[in-house]
């Protein structure tokens, strides 16, 4: 656990309330008093801090865009959704398209539709 880790568990364990939890074992605290008229919202991670892992339900509820988190109905995803995916950026399996030079540097060539600018 690294220090910020420490200061958010010990924060949490004084001020916090649990409001909920995910799929994914990430819990949501609320400040159990507002401060400045705003109640302050934050997850415990399970796992890696990765943002993208938070699912739409909680991250409306997250950035105050609701005043609850959306219901257990609304969280089941429509048949035309994917499973979550963390973000990939800096892995082997990053997105890399062709002309990538991590894909051999060869791009097909111009279409000749290309027109430079000259001032």
């Amino acid at each position: 656990m690294d220090i910020g880790s420490i200061g958010t568990h010990l924060y949490t364990m004084l001020s916090g309330e649990q409001v909920g939890s995910d799929e994914f074992g990430n819990k949501y605290y609320r400040n159990k008093t507002k401060l400045n008229g705003r109640e302050r919202r934050w997850v415990i991670f399970k796992g890696k801090k990765e943002a993208s892992k938070i699912p739409p339900e909680w991250h409306a509820w997250i950035h105050h865009t609701c005043d609850t988190p959306l219901s257990e109905a609304a969280a089941q995803p429509e048949d035309w959704q994917q499973t979550h995916m963390p973000n990939l950026t800096g892995t082997l399996n990053a997105y890399r398209p062709a002309g990538s030079d991590h894909r051999g540097g060869k791009r097909a060539s111009s279409t000749g539709d290309y027109e430079s600018w000259s001032p």
